[in-house]
């Protein structure tokens, strides 16, 4: 009886021992912050991550994850839970990424900010309504890298399928024919240069002569150039206000003056007394034809006229 009084005794220390072992880890473990709840919401895959799994903001741990769940409203669209310690600065510019840690791949949410925003982004507070604010979730460096390896993956296999397309053994004979000819191309390129030496040879000659010519142009040019001065100065020259071009013209308006005023004139009264010689010499030139007998015994007296003496009146 002693030895089961002892072992019963020994059961119920242990188990009150055990009881207040767990009644003080729960109470350590409490915690007595209060946290602000955000929500992440994405299509993309989130593997690694689980619940509890940490909420760092710049590498420092700010919470937890509380929950990880699909979307009701959306198929295949996730909502991911955060609780974080108020003191956090999340603003509009913030953005979520997945961190990995290590190599043992258990993910954690990485919280950042957008440089692009400034640093002036307004910050995000609770909903009155108690709806948790939503964080946006990018893409990794290590989803990117995996994207661009898909792409590049792709772009590997169709480089692959076009190679396996252009090897096929009914092309092999054009692209053997593509390459022969490319041979006789390389082949007659290289005959070129000899082709050419001559022409080579020739083209320090036809540099010295090509620049003969220009100092020649350029010889003919400065001419040029004094002709067109002193065919400048001639013309400022002959248009002078005492210029020849003015004293011609000065000459030709006094010649023209004196035509005018004297010599028009004088050919007019010479023109008039040559008529007046010229009636004269008609009047005696039909005279002489009435009366030829007037050469030798001369004109003839007139009648006499009204009042005088031997005057008769027509009958």
């Amino acid at each position: 009886m002693e030895n089961r009084s002892h072992a019963l005794m020994a059961g119920f220390f242990t188990i009150a021992l055990m009881s207040m072992a767990i009644v003080l880890g729960i109470w350590l473990g409490r915690d007595k912050i209060q946290r602000v709840p955000y929500e992440i919401v994405t299509n993309m895959t989130v593997s690694g991550l689980n619940l509890q799994a940490a909420v760092r903001y710049k590498g420092i741990k700010v919470g937890n994850v509380t929950d990880i769940s699909f979307d009701p409203k959306v198929p295949g669209q996730l909502v991911l839970r955060l609780e974080v310690i108020p003191d956090t600065p999340i603003t509009k510019a913030t953005f979520a990424t997945l961190g990995y840690q290590g190599v043992t791949g258990i993910a954690f949410i990485q919280l950042d900010e957008d440089l692009q925003a400034g640093t002036g982004a307004t910050l995000l507070t609770a909903d009155a309504s108690g709806q948790a604010q939503r964080i946006s979730l990018r893409a990794s460096s290590l989803q990117t890298l995996e994207q661009k390896g898909m792409a590049i993956l792709k772009q590997t296999e169709d480089i692959t399928r076009k190679l396996n397309i252009m090897l096929d053994p009914d092309n092999k004979q054009s692209v053997a024919a593509a390459i022969n000819h490319i041979g006789q191309a390389a082949a007659a390129w290289q005959t070129v240069p000899s082709q050419l030496a001559p022409t080579l040879n020739k083209l320090p000659v036809l540099l010295d002569q090509t620049q003969s010519t220009l100092s020649s142009v350029q010889h003919l040019s400065s001419e040029a150039n004094t002709l067109a001065a002193n065919l400048t100065q001639l013309s400022q020259r002959v248009q002078a206000q005492d210029g020849p071009l003015v004293r011609f013209n000065m000459a030709i308006d006094q010649m023209t003056y004196s035509l005018t005023q004297e010599t028009l004139p004088r050919i007019q009264n010479v023109t008039g007394e040559a008529r007046s010689s010229l009636r004269s010499l008609n009047r005696a030139t039909d005279q002489l034809s009435e009366r030829p007998q007037s050469i030798l015994f001369g004109n003839p007296a007139p009648l006499p006229g009204p009042g005088e003496a031997g005057f008769v009146a027509p009958r």
